[in-house]
């Protein structure tokens, strides 16, 4: 059996899935610093080279082109898609999000098809196993909302300038969003404080003081560049407040936390809720969860009253990357629908 790469390209990560014979065998992310050059791309296909030679054929999707290294999106997709053949040859298939898969050539002519469709990707193929259900995927960076209804993905938006309006795009991350960007102000000791309005602490952070971040999801640099520790994630959360981390307890901080994390899960359920308001579906459909932050999307569903599938059951991954499928959904999409086209 011929084994096919999907490959996400990210402005912060790399994610690579490996599919064979209608089965995810593997998926990984690396580290991908795509705003400080194109040699940080360069360097995580390196680190990905083990994996991706065992594949024959290539799916490529994207969002890297969003960095603020190029200086509009249309040049993000068209120096990303000149890299990707550079790397894999001119067999290399790209994403076009409603266009469906597309040479180099078409790609670089169909920009905005290209460029941060990857969650349509993930819908079509939940689409083909679920008629009516609602896909969150909760990554580092962002959250995408999409209803699928009669077997088909219904976004009213494609564009991120539209989804954010129609709250299918929620810009906030699971690790990567600063503290900063999540709430103005927190409680702490019985009295509202006003956070600073500086990079000082993310949501990585805030998560670690709650104990709920697994080990090998957040990849990047800390706000201060250093430890991972629970006591630094304490001490950077705690300037957010004007404080020390000696000026509370680890419960103390740890109540703080909580809050800020319940600001986010509010945030993506007010998005889930928009979404509904137009796209209804039925009481018995399920909410498919995808992200590294998965987990919090069945406490979202939990609480919708809404029963809870993860995306590794659609995509039949095998014991050993059923976590990291759901996790880096788009990139296993890609994967299965070109190997599903080629056997058509």
């Amino acid at each position: 059996m011929t084994i096919t790469a999907g490959l996400d390209v990210g402005g912060a990560h790399l994610k690579v899935a490996l599919v064979e014979d209608g089965r995810t065998i593997a998926a990984e992310q690396f580290r991908c610093r795509l705003w400080v050059g194109m040699e940080k791309l360069d360097t995580a296909l390196k680190k990905a080279a083990p994996l991706l030679a065992r594949a024959s054929s290539h799916a490529i999707t994207m969002t890297g082109e969003l960095s603020d290294q190029f200086p509009d999106r249309k040049t993000g997709v068209i120096t990303i898609v000149a890299r990707m053949i550079r790397e894999f040859g001119p067999d290399a298939q790209f994403w076009m999000g409603p266009r469906g898969f597309g040479s180099a050539a078409e790609a670089m002519k169909h920009t905005s098809d290209v460029g941060s469709t990857n969650f349509l990707a993930t819908a079509e193929l939940v689409a083909r196993h679920h008629a009516d259900t609602l896909l969150i995927d909760f990554g580092s960076t962002t959250t995408d909302i999409i209803p699928i209804i009669g077997g088909k993905p219904v976004p009213r938006g494609l564009t991120d300038a539209e989804r954010q309006t129609t709250g299918e795009l929620v810009y906030t991350g699971y690790t990567r969003t600063a503290v900063m960007g999540v709430t103005n102000r927190a409680p702490f000791k019985g009295q509202w404080v006003s956070l600073t309005r500086e990079y000082l602490a993310t949501m990585a952070d805030v998560r670690r003081i709650l104990s709920i971040l697994p080990d090998g999801l957040d990849l990047h640099s800390t706000a201060d560049d250093r430890g991972k520790s629970v006591p630094e994630s304490v001490a950077r959360f705690a300037r957010m407040l004007g404080r020390d981390a000696k000026d509370g307890s680890v419960d103390d901080w740890a109540v703080t936390a909580a809050w800020v994390r319940e600001v986010q899960m509010r945030s993506i359920a007010d998005g889930v809720l928009q979404v509904l308001s137009c796209q209804p579906l039925r009481p018995d459909a399920p909410i498919i969860a995808a992200g590294i932050g998965a987990s919090e999307v069945a406490e979202i569903a939990r609480r919708m009253g809404r029963t809870c599938r993860s995306f590794a059951h659609l995509s039949d991954a095998t014991d050993a990357c059923r976590e990291t499928a759901t996790h880096f959904a788009p990139a296993v999409a890609v994967a299965l629908l070109l190997e599903g086209r080629s056997v058509q």
